[in-house]
């Protein structure tokens, strides 16, 4: 029996990436790759909304995810909601559902295997027309108990309709019930000969930052010499600034390019090497990757040498996601990297100096989430109206020449997929003809034969 316990995947309350922490209401038996997975693939699809409302198919290449693809399913609806059709299955997850044949239609996947798990929940994709998160246990096929996490995540044609679902799962196999039980009394035999420790020790009575002293505790049990410390220990508060990055010195304005970059990057290993991230550090972080963002326009000649040696190029439509990428490294968040380029571009169309941006992301109302939410929310508002894709296809099959019917392509069934057009006096012109064994055709000629 299944325990699915659905959670939210997307964390808009902090400015932090936590597909780098530990799970924190997972099962104990379930670790955090799980999770991380999950959340490397709703970072994925997220990377590829830009300023759609869905991501567009045809930037989906599974074949192509190494980290997450093997554990992947494409689900197409474009046939029908009631058996949609398989495109793309992993093969880690063909593997451990056992399935060494072609699998075409979500009926044909194996009774009580892993995919059968994944696919059960492919009509919340449609009714909330966002991302589902879902966790839960049950037995499989070998009769073996699994522990899976799983993300449905929507993917469109049109950018209006849900005609696509990808889907990534995680699973770990638990030890039988008898293993376990075996286990838990060697546990139990092997915690009860271990003898109690001695209680007079020196001890906190409250922690390091309790009433009893390290010297309170060297006068109940004294250390040796060679230990025993001569002033109590400094115990650091958690409300400290973990980083203090104030002493790094800016460079001169005639040092080189290079070297604004190496503190930028300074700044940022200690932001994500810190056991304790802070908002004030990361703000410090992207203030550095910005104050090098300047110093590298009024060099471009520089830059584009620092550009070549790592291998990164400047898109036209995102000049700043380059500068994120150099300062944070390629590898980065791609959403992570997204944001940060948002906010530089929002220091510069502020006309931001030196050493400014920092100090505005502290003191904007809601942080970074609310300053890129912003900063999203006016692009859109100031962006052309789409055209109407449906609508302009239209008018091109309105407008477009007929196609002589002898000169169709026909397949070796002597089958073709064509668009045709009632003209004035009421016959049908043929005005364009579907590609021969494309997917679209199959998928058409499927739904004709329905």
């Amino acid at each position: 029996m299944d325990t699915l316990r659905g959670h939210d995947v997307a964390n808009d309350q902090d400015d932090f990436d936590y597909a780098d922490d530990a799970a924190i209401d997972a099962p104990l038996t379930v670790v955090s790759d799980e999770r991380r997975m999950q959340v490397r693939a709703y970072n994925y699809w997220a990377s590829l909304l830009g300023d759609r409302t869905l991501p567009s198919i045809e930037d989906l290449s599974p074949d192509q995810l190494e980290d997450f693809g093997p554990h992947s399913v494409l689900l197409d609806f474009s046939t029908g909601l009631d058996n949609p059709a398989i495109v793309y299955l992993g093969s880690a997850l063909r593997q451990e559902c056992e399935i060494d044949g072609s699998i075409s239609y979500i009926n044909d996947v194996p009774a009580r295997s892993l995919l059968s798990r994944l696919t059960d929940h492919y009509l919340q994709i449609i009714a909330n027309a966002a991302p589902i998160g879902f966790e839960a246990e049950f037995v499989n096929q070998r009769d073996a108990e699994i522990l899976y996490r799983g993300i449905l995540m929507p993917f469109s044609s049109d950018d209006e309709t849900i005609d696509f679902v990808f889907g990534v799962i995680n699973w770990k196999e638990l030890a039988s019930r008898d293993e376990r039980q075996a286990l838990e009394l060697e546990v139990s035999a092997a915690l009860s000969s271990i003898m109690p420790a001695p209680t007079n020790v020196p001890v906190w009575a409250d922690g390091p930052a309790g009433g009893d002293t390290v010297d309170d505790a060297v006068d109940a049990a004294p250390l040796p010499p060679s230990v025993a410390p001569s002033a109590p220990m400094p115990v650091a508060s958690l409300d400290e600034e973990p980083l203090d990055l104030s002493g790094m010195e800016s460079p001169t304005d005639d040092a080189p390019l290079a070297d604004w970059l190496a503190l930028a990057r300074d700044g940022a290993d200690q932001f994500r090497t810190s056991e304790a991230r802070s908002h004030a550090a990361l703000y410090r972080a992207i203030g550095l990757a910005y104050d090098f963002a300047l110093v590298a326009q009024a060099r471009p000649d520089d830059y584009a040498e620092l550009l070549a040696d790592c291998g990164i190029k400047v898109q036209a439509r995102s000049p700043m996601t380059a500068i994120i990428k150099l300062v944070f490294g390629a590898g980065y968040d791609k959403t992570r990297i997204t944001e940060y380029a948002t906010v530089l571009d929002h220091g510069r169309a502020l006309g931001l100096g030196v050493g400014m941006l920092a100090d505005h992301l502290s003191n904007y109302a809601g942080g970074l989430k609310a300053l890129v939410r912003d900063e999203r929310a006016l692009r859109r508002a100031e962006a052309p109206p789409r055209p109407d894709k449906r609508e302009t296809a239209r008018n091109a099959m309105k407008a477009a020449a007929a196609i002589d019917p002898q000169a169709l392509a026909m397949d070796t069934d002597g089958l073709a997929i064509v668009v045709a057009r009632r003209e004035a006096d009421g016959s049908l012109a043929l005005v364009a003809q579907l590609p021969e064994g494309s997917d679209l055709a199959q998928r058409v000629m499927l739904a004709a034969a329905r």
